[in-house]
């Protein structure tokens, strides 16, 4: 089957979150999700990954009927938007899921307000259960059809009937891959927001089993219930009676067997039905006979099977409760362990917390997920508040891309009283307050590397791939020269303080000292004496060097020797991704973490070198991948920058 899929969403407005997704499964099933969801954007987002993660595990990676696996999907999202509704995170939610199975077969439900077309034959029907006032935020129904050839399907979040009749959607079905567009312009010109899907149903091969096609319409309806996602399941057979006579079955052919010798019997009741299978008068019985025989034996090997799979689901089933209770034991003892000060000891226990939680999430049998959810959910919310994690949205200062609209940025370059200066490979843009000067071209040969700010020369000074140095004097680009004969060394980082260039080459196991001249630079002496740089990424000096290794190691140098360093209380992993490190003179350290949007804050530990974790901001919204970071010198505000904008964040 081929099936061509169209995915978009109209302009939204302030608090919607309009998704569009689609998957395939490893059998080749066609998988939608359509999401319009009344809440922040934090939250939407949290909302959507959650979705995702979901309809991924639960529905492409897992086997049985895709009606059946829908069903339980259906059960784990019902669960998922009545949390984030009664916790008051979304106000309202208009969702569509449906698969295309390997059977060419569809299967679509919706919540709220969305809904499904068919176009057929020149006709659209709707496919999706209507209900008048207000709809329901769960999935309540289930529709499931087979699918012809050029059938096309219409899938929104918002009611399409309130702008189009069933003729316009028929008409419109016949423009071919203009059909999203002129739905996203008709729905934008009434106001109205909405996700869409379409699909063009193309080669469909219909099985031998049936010689006439059904239309799509609804197969099965399922009320929705309120408590957990266990009330959801589905009647269960009352197999304890099966058994039962299954039982006392095997108990009369016990009974049969020890009166005569089994082999004996065995012999003569065989010879005896082949003699009536031959006879044409006792044919009729010897084949009755031949099939309660196989009927019980079925009903044996059938009986034993459930009660092994029973035995063995009980068996997990009592594993996973004892899992779910220690986990809550754990969270209330990181809480007393939190309490006491003893902040450590109360991370490594909700790491071990959220790690079992994980354990009982990815069961086969799909026992307490939604609990194990809902502890996750506590878990790192505990998580957040024990190490003073703040979640935000950053104020813009400038959007860079609307001086050149494909800029990569790759430093930021601090200088005082609301003045920057941010670089891409080649260009170098002037900020002040909320203003960007034009770009200024500062190499058309060569590629830059790195920036610093020369604060007692009041000059930029930039580092290029080509074994150069440039320093914007006065506005004007010059190549300065330096003493060694070898030209200079490149490195990962560099940075200017008092009369010198420090520059970190992690190659060399180094940092190298260059001093500045009136018009030249000095040959480079050697800094460090006792360190290992290798794998070093970046460096910060307020007289102390602070060198941040990858995987989040701090090396602490002063006059070249390693001094103690130690930062406690840190949440694990905080650092481990963290590409930068900025020192705010006389103040504390901050680490750019681009991988999970976030800076962390410690002391610097002064003489002792007994640093602390103060806190760390995770930024939210539409924010692109972080490349650098300042603080001012009053360590009130701190900047950080993306490949196209800079942001600013009040510390104070």
């Amino acid at each position: 089957m081929d099936v061509s899929v169209n995915l978009g969403q109209t302009k939204s407005a302030e608090g919607i979150k309009l998704i569009s997704q689609s998957f395939v499964s490893a059998l080749g099933e066609q998988v939608i999700l359509l999401l319009q969801l009344h809440a922040t954007p934090q939250e939407a987002k949290m909302i959507e990954k959650e979705c995702s993660l979901i309809v991924k595990h639960s529905l492409l990676e897992t086997e049985g009927e895709a009606s059946t696996r829908l069903d339980g999907v259906l059960k784990e999202l019902n669960g998922l938007f009545k949390g984030f509704i009664v916790a008051g995170k979304i106000s309202d939610i208009h969702a569509v899921l449906g698969i295309i199975d390997s059977d060419n077969t569809l299967h679509i439900s919706h919540a709220g307000r969305a809904e499904a077309y068919v176009i057929r034959g020149g006709a659209a029907s709707q496919i999706t259960e209507y209900t008048r006032g207000k709809p329901t935020t769960a999935f309540v129904h289930i529709a499931s059809g087979a699918l012809e050839t050029r059938d096309v399907l219409i899938l929104s979040t918002q009611r399409l009937l309130r702008t189009f009749t069933p003729a316009q959607l028929a008409q419109l079905a016949q423009r071919g891959d203009h059909l999203l567009d002129d739905l996203k312009l008709s729905l934008e010109g009434e106001k109205e927001v909405a996700s869409i899907a379409t699909l063009d149903i193309e080669g469909v091969s219909i099985t031998s089993k049936t010689s006439k096609v059904k239309p799509i319409g609804k197969t099965k309806s399922r009320r929705s219930r309120k408590k957990k996602s266990s009330s959801f399941a589905l009647p269960s057979i009352n197999s304890e009676a099966i058994l039962e006579g299954v039982g006392s079955a095997f108990t009369k052919t016990k009974e049969a067997l020890t009166e005569v010798n089994a082999v004996q019997t065995m012999k003569e009741k065989g010879g005896v039905l082949i003699s009536d299978l031959r006879d044409p008068k006792r044919k009729r019985r010897a084949h009755l006979l031949l099939l309660a025989g196989i009927l019980v034996v079925f009903l044996g090997i059938w009986a034993v099977v459930n009660m092994s799979a029973y035995s063995e689901r009980s068996k997990t089933r009592t594993e996973l409760e004892q899992i779910i209770e220690e986990i809550e034991k754990d969270i209330q003892t990181a809480e007393n362990r939190y309490l006491t000060g003893e902040v450590d000891s109360a991370n490594a226990i909700l790491l071990r917390a959220e790690e079992r939680a994980k354990q009982v999430m990815d069961n086969e049998n799909k026992l307490f997920r939604t609990e194990a959810h809902d502890l996750l959910g506590r878990i790192r919310t505990k998580e957040e508040e024990m190490n003073n994690v703040i979640r935000l949205s950053p104020r813009m200062v400038v959007n860079l891309a609307a001086k050149t609209s494909d800029i990569i940025s790759i430093g930021l370059i601090g200088i005082g009283d609301g003045e920057f200066v941010v670089h891409d490979h080649q260009d170098s843009y002037r900020i002040l307050l909320n203003s960007t000067e034009e770009p200024q071209r500062i190499s058309d040969d060569e590629l830059l590397t790195q920036g610093a700010y020369f604060d007692r020369y009041k000059t930029l000074v930039f580092q290029t791939n080509g074994n150069s140095l440039i320093e914007l004097v006065n506005g004007q680009p010059i190549n300065m020269k330096t003493e060694d004969a070898s030209g200079w060394i490149t490195g990962s980082s560099i940075w200017a303080y008092l009369r010198y260039l420090y520059v970190l080459s992690p190659e060399n196991n180094q940092i190298y000292k260059y001093e500045r001249f009136s018009n030249r630079y000095s040959a480079p002496s050697e800094y460090n004496v006792n360190a290992d740089l290798r794998d070093a990424l970046d460096m910060a000096i307020d007289g102390n060097i602070y060198v941040l290794k990858k995987g989040g190691e701090v090396i602490k140098l002063f006059r070249g020797e390693v001094k103690p360093f130690v930062v406690r209380q840190m949440p694990t992993d905080a650092i481990k991704s963290a590409t930068k490190i900025f020192k705010a003179f006389d103040g504390h350290l901050y680490f750019l973490d681009p991988m999970n949007s976030r800076v962390v804050v410690t002391t610097d530990g002064g003489d002792s070198g007994e640093a602390s974790y103060i806190r760390q901001y995770i930024l939210e919204g539409e924010i692109g991948e972080l490349q650098d970071l300042y603080v001012d010198e009053d360590e009130t505000r701190l900047y950080v920058l993306d490949e196209k904008q800079l942001y600013v964040i009040d510390l104070k």
